[in-house]
């Protein structure tokens, strides 16, 4: 029988996950596959009432801001009281922030960097010092095909990404010595509300937008991604789960994880593809601005 939340009994002797963004889709996902794993799981989000049913399931449940310091630092020491460490840090948390990069405001872009970098940063360094004492640990890193390459409309967005990639690579490097595995999961486009606040984003007006037609268009072509024929190239939050939990109980996990047949055809093409190749394929795609 699953242990109701508040209950540590026999698990408290195996590695704790804690994971971020677990209100819906990939988060949730992972928590659910993790539990059935049989590893002790912290699920955290925002606001706790959105994670009832996963503490029904046995997880431990934290509220959890990665945009604020004092909520990062409570839901660490709190898994670290039940485990002596955090076994494994889910950075999953993050939404993504689209429309030309012209009238992109800083203050949204500061957002986009709070929760998709700042707050992924901040959690591997509250982690990392007990999991260096205990020689022991994984850190994952929920990052995008997008932080491989970038698409029309998705600048803001793609930049926190590439800064996510960055930092996993210089990082699997700095802490590999001290036993901990820092590996990267880089999904196409997923089958999760997280489509629907992108796609909010797009349709942004700005009056008298020379973008106009551009961000009506972009919407359109995003949102085609996830219905019709399109969606068998679009991958479950479930199978988004599957690489993750690897990631968290392989001996030897990979450096990264491409998920789904879109994201590994894409990340391929960008790679052998010329500059200009592949701004042909983008504007075969997408209404240039004009």
């Amino acid at each position: 029988m699953r242990r109701r939340s508040g209950d540590t009994g026999t698990m408290s002797s195996r590695p704790a996950v804690l994971i971020t963004g677990c209100s819906t889709g990939i988060g949730r996902a992972t928590a659910i596959r993790l539990l059935g794993d049989g590893l002790p799981v912290w699920a955290s989000a925002r606001s706790l009432d959105t994670l009832s049913d996963l503490a029904e399931r046995g997880a431990r449940t934290l509220a959890l801001d990665v945009a604020d310091e004092e909520s990062m630092r409570a839901a660490v020491a709190a898994v670290e009281a039940d485990h002596g460490a955090v076994g494994a840090l889910v950075n999953n948390a993050g939404y993504g922030l689209h429309g030309p990069i012209e009238e992109v405001g800083p203050q949204e872009l500061l957002a986009q960097f709070e929760t998709n970098v700042f707050g992924l940063l901040r959690l591997c360094q509250l982690v990392l010092p007990a999991m260096r004492a205990r020689h022991s640990g994984r850190i994952v890193n929920v990052s995008s095909m997008g932080g491989r390459l970038t698409l029309p409309g998705g600048g803001a967005y793609h930049a926190s990404k590439y800064a996510v990639e960055a930092l996993s690579d210089a990082l699997r490097f700095e802490v590999a010595g001290f036993g901990v595995h820092v590996c990267l999961i880089e999904p196409g486009p997923v089958l999760s509300p997280w489509v629907n606040t992108a796609l909010g984003t797009m349709r942004d007006p700005v009056q008298g937008s020379p973008y106009a037609r551009f961000r009506a268009d972009l919407a359109t072509s995003v949102a085609g991604a996830y219905t019709g024929r399109a969606r068998l190239l679009a991958s479950s939050p479930e199978r988004v789960a599957r690489a993750i939990a690897h990631a968290v109980t392989a001996t030897r996990p990979r450096a990264r994880y491409v998920v789904g047949p879109l994201a590994r055809l894409l990340v391929t093409a960008h790679r052998v593809l010329p500059d200009a190749a592949w701004d042909a394929v983008m504007a075969s795609r997408y209404t240039r601005p004009q």
